[in-house]
């Protein structure tokens, strides 16, 4: 397979705290999505880089799992992850400090000692846990369902 490539736009306009933005996805799916200052740090509603890495995150994970466990032989019915993107601010500024993957699969047969197993091997394979790795403590609690 090729190498894929996926593009994204961000515009601000304006200086930091006044100012806002707006984001844009080769795919469409974010069209002139806005973010600002108050988006960002002070929990208005729109989005933000965060929430974004943390998207990507989730659904590259929730992939990534119900690809390994399918090569094990163990398809899941169900992959649901939540991403919880940690933005610290630190001396010299913010800084991403951490990404908590919180889990939940169905699998028919499946133990929760070999889960934990599939799953810590999943998140090592992840791409986008892959590109974050060694920027900040990614912490993976993963769980089987009924």
């Amino acid at each position: 397979m090729a190498d894929i490539e996926r593009t994204a736009e961000a515009e601000w306009n304006g200086g930091l705290p006044a100012g806002s933005g707006a984001i844009s996805s080769q795919s469409g799916t974010l069209e002139a999505t806005p973010y600002s200052f108050a988006t960002r740090f002070e929990q208005q509603k729109g989005t933000n880089p965060e929430e974004l890495i943390a998207a990507a995150h989730a659904a590259c994970f929730s992939m990534a799992l119900a690809a390994t466990l399918g090569r094990k032989g163990h398809p899941p019915t169900r992959v649901h992850t939540r991403a919880t993107c940690t933005l610290a601010k630190q001396e010299a500024g913010f800084r991403i400090t951490r990404m908590r993957l919180d889990t939940t699969a169905t699998v028919e047969g499946l133990d929760q000692e070999t889960f934990q197993t599939i799953a810590r091997e999943a998140e090592s394979t992840c791409p986008v846990s892959n590109a974050l790795r060694g920027g900040l403590e990614i912490v993976l609690d993963a769980r089987l369902e009924g």
